[in-house]
């Protein structure tokens, strides 16, 4: 169970890091010059780097996990709900984000409970 908690929330935040990669792709457009396409992708991949920043330091330490993914969901609802997105933003976004904090706290907790007493 606990190689099972180990890779389950390092696996689902790279799947998660390539579903947001998908909304960049409405970057392209025909006809729109090469310098504002590149902008719109580097500000469209910027939560990418940050999600895969959050798992870097998380691999090792998933504490980390535990907390910034789910601040990064409640922070994207709080902007989202000042936009007056769709429900299923909040769900399709922070839903996973929220998830995957809860797995690594999971697997913090079994990590602490199998560490020998000191």
């Amino acid at each position: 169970m606990s190689g099972l908690l180990f890779w389950v929330p390092r696996v689902l935040a790279l799947a998660y890091t390539l579903f947001l990669a998908l909304f960049a792709l409405d970057v392209f457009e025909p006809g729109k010059p090469a310098g504002q396409v590149l902008t719109a992708l580097v500000m469209h991949l910027l939560p990418n780097a940050l999600v895969l920043l959050v798992l870097a330091l998380a691999w090792r330490r998933p504490v980390v996990g535990a907390v910034v993914y789910p601040a990064l969901g409640l922070a994207y609802i709080r902007w989202a709900v000042s936009r007056h997105m769709h429900w299923s933003a909040h769900v399709a976004i922070a839903g996973p984000l929220l998830l995957l904090g809860v797995l690594f706290a999971a697997d913090a907790c079994l990590r602490s409970s199998a560490a020998p007493p000191h």
